[in-house]
């Protein structure tokens, strides 16, 4: 029985060591699924697929009528029969049965934009630090059932701070905030783990509940997530920014239940969102008071490294400075941070394997 056993283990190792050869048959594949967005990497061909993550399903058929970008412009937008559906909510999956099918839509761009004749991926799935067991094996079962040959996953900060090419492996402290759409991931990395860490539901996604929550309260306006979204980033800021930014934030008037719109500046989305960065940058400084001591004058001498979608936001970086008294660096493209990183990964596998989350 132990042999047995041995030479189903021995077969499994082969399977990963596939020789260079079988990657042009089997690709390798880095996936980040993101509450926002979602993104797919293939070895030597760089990020291919930068789709939002969002289904578009017909209620009486079942039938899925767009995903992506085609489905998130129908959010807010749809006949009672329709329902645009993001799946995965706070980094983790919600609907299995329509992840799976977002998946396989992912999968299939992939196929088509390159030239694999067999096409059974190998695929690393990035996934926030918080995930339960359950909800890591959620998501190893629907990238597997959507078609991948084999699974592995990895937490975000240990993929961002890849994409980053920071010497985790090192025995020196790496400091990655990671601001996705549904949760910001803080870790302090040495030796290949995570030594501090924590995991919190305030990203993207809560500034624009934040920004709706403002208009309602304080202009009486009733707005959607897309409409908080464009009002983010067109006018949103950690600090007050040098030149002040105006805009239109369009609705419906609480009041008469008309359509209306009104000017705002960017002090308005700073007030809004205000708050919720003071809880993120408060996280920060609760991950670096539980550091090792020898590790932060690592940290001191690198300085804190910022990726994520919600790195873009205008002077968070200043922000963070500010109260930590720690240089931040915000690398270049931060919003494919994660799934470089485990596109990287998988393509070193045999170096990096010790970095993936034990089955």
């Amino acid at each position: 029985m132990k042999k047995v056993l041995a030479k189903k283990f021995h077969f499994s190792l082969d399977m990963i060591r596939k020789p260079k050869w079988f990657n042009r048959l089997s690709p390798l594949i880095g996936i980040d699924l993101g509450t926002v967005n979602s993104l797919v990497y293939v070895s030597g061909k760089g990020i291919v697929v930068n789709e939002p993550s969002v289904v578009a399903v017909n209620k009486k058929t079942g039938k899925i009528l767009a995903i992506g970008e085609k489905a998130q412009q129908m959010l807010g937008k749809t006949p009672p029969n329709i329902l645009a559906i993001e799946p995965l909510i706070n980094g983790v999956i919600s609907d299995f049965e329509t992840t799976e099918q977002m998946v396989k839509f992912f999968l299939r761009e992939v196929k088509n934009k390159t030239t694999h004749f067999f096409y059974r991926p190998r695929v690393i799935v990035s996934i926030p630090m918080g995930a339960t067991a359950v909800e890591q094996k959620s998501a190893r079962d629907a990238v597997r059932n959507a078609g991948a040959s084999d699974v592995y996953l990895v937490y975000e900060p240990i993929a961002a701070a890849i994409g980053a090419h920071a010497p985790i492996k090192q025995a020196i402290g790496q400091f990655v905030v990671d601001v996705g759409g549904g949760t910001t991931e803080i870790a302090v990395i040495s030796l290949g783990g995570i030594v501090v860490a924590k995991s919190l539901q305030i990203a993207g996604n809560r500034l624009n509940k934040d920004i709706i929550q403002f208009a309602r309260e304080k202009l009486n306006l009733l707005i959607g997530e897309r409409s908080a979204e464009k009002a983010k980033i067109a006018l949103g800021s950690a600090l007050k920014l040098e030149d002040r930014l105006e805009g239109f934030l369009r609705g419906r008037d609480l009041i008469d239940g008309l359509p209306r719109e009104i000017l705002i500046n960017d002090g308005h989305i700073r007030k809004a969102i205000h708050r919720s960065i003071e809880t993120l940058i408060a996280s920060i400084r609760e991950v670096l008071e539980k550091t090792p001591p020898e590790l932060l004058p690592d940290i001191m001498h690198r300085g804190i490294i910022l990726t994520g979608g919600g790195a873009l936001l205008r002077k968070l970086d200043k922000a963070i400075e500010e109260s930590t008294q720690i240089k931040v660096h915000v690398i270049d493209d931060p919003l494919t941070a994660v799934v470089r990183g485990a596109g990287f990964i998988l393509e070193n596998f045999d170096e990096h394997q010790d970095l993936l989350i034990e089955p």
